[in-house]
């Protein structure tokens, strides 16, 4: 089973951070990945990844539309959209991690 990791934020921190936090978990439940998503929101940071789930994963998804710490994702596959896109093409950004159509960071 594929893993993957992801961080959600944006500048309110408030309903879009969390809509697209649950997006990508019932998508990636949807087609059997395994799926951690860290919020950062108002109430700041949730669910935080820690280096081993960030080590354990086949894919990173950066849904931001804020400043995320990068470095704890160097040399791992990872693909970085908006907010809005996690919530309306959430399929899409899956379908680019099947297809390998993601860079290195």
């Amino acid at each position: 089973m594929k893993k993957v990791v992801g961080v959600c934020a944006c500048p309110a921190g408030i309903a879009h951070t969390y809509l697209a936090a649950e997006n990508l978990e019932n998508i990636a439940k949807k087609k059997g990945y395994k799926i951690k998503v860290e919020t950062n929101g108002s109430s700041g940071v949730e669910n935080a990844l820690s280096k081993n789930d960030i080590e354990e994963a086949d894919a990173v998804i950066i849904a931001a539309d804020t400043k995320v710490e990068m470095e704890r994702f160097r040399g791992k596959k990872l693909v970085e959209v908006s907010v809005t896109d996690a919530i309306r093409k959430a399929d899409e950004i899956f379908k680019k991690i099947e297809e390998d159509k993601i860079t290195t960071y």
